[in-house]
């Protein structure tokens, strides 16, 4: 009896262990494909992205959009002043953002130390020559007064637009952080003046031209028809795009934030919002 009873309490027991094997069994198979399935950031946690006022409102309207598709949940911080956004991206106030050119992103760097680097390309935006008084540049007269963008790497920008249409001749081996103090030829005595970018559009009636950021210029009510010249696509260096603290340049949100971007979807968007006045450039 006593024999019989502990025979049916092994085979009990072998009962359980191989019931107990299949639940682990099936246990390993859910989870392996849960932890396949789920996004290898925070479900809930939320990037915030800089960027400026205005039309790219619109457009990262559609991108955030296009990112909680894949999972991520996106807000923009907006600003109105180039300084800021890459001040609040080195503190850690937003996680990304999406404003500048990388000549920009360097004289930043060379002056605050930030610990910046390029995610994924966006846009360009053809910085051009703008007037309401004049049909051509060859009608600029002598001294005419030319605005430009008085931060470091669009007035460079501004003065290359210049030299291109004859106005002004700058020292050989002027880079594109070229200043006023870069000019070597002046030949109809112009009067450069150099002024806060977002501020020169709104300025152009107390001017003869001005060299304005077309974001600004938009910003400002200026339209291609009051355009006399703008800088050249090929090989320019001005692709804006997306930034992210050097620290999160190969986390997993900072792939599927860019995929969010360029699309084409968001590209119809950008289209529509820019009017051609800005080009996709990924």
């Amino acid at each position: 009896m006593t024999e019989k009873l502990f025979k049916g309490l092994d085979a009990l027991r072998l009962s359980r262990r191989a019931g107990l094997a299949a639940i682990l069994a099936s246990a390993v198979a859910v989870f392996g494909w849960t932890a396949t399935a789920t996004p290898s950031f925070a479900a809930d946690k939320t990037i915030k992205v800089g960027i400026m006022s205005g039309e790219d409102e619109d457009v990262w309207r559609a991108v955030a959009a296009e990112a909680a598709k894949k999972g991520l949940k996106v807000e923009t911080v907006v600003f109105n002043d180039y300084t800021q956004p890459n001040e609040a991206l080195e503190r850690g106030e937003v996680d990304a953002n999406a404003f500048q050119h990388k000549p920009y992103l360097d004289n930043q760097i060379k002056q605050h130390g930030y610990h910046i680097v390029i995610a994924g390309y966006t846009g360009i935006w053809p910085i051009g020559l703008y007037t309401k008084k004049y049909k051509t540049v060859a009608e600029l007269p002598k001294g005419a007064a030319i605005g430009v963008p008085n931060d470091p790497s669009n007035e460079g920008r501004a003065l290359l637009v210049l030299q291109h249409e004859g106005v002004i001749k700058l020292k050989d081996g002027t880079g594109i952080l070229a200043t006023t103090a870069d000019i070597a030829e002046n030949p109809k005595n112009v009067e450069i003046k150099e002024l806060d970018a977002g501020i020169l559009g709104r300025s152009i009636d107390d001017l003869d031209a001005a060299v304005v950021n077309t974001d600004w210029a938009l910003k400002s009510g200026l339209t291609p028809k009051e355009r006399i010249a703008q800088e050249q696509i090929d090989g320019n260096p001005y692709r804006n795009f997306i930034a992210v603290k050097q620290s999160d340049e190969n986390a997993p949100w900072v792939k599927t934030l860019v995929a969010a971007y360029q699309n084409d979807i968001v590209k119809a968007e950008f289209d529509k919002v820019y009017k051609g006045t800005g080009q996709s450039a990924y």
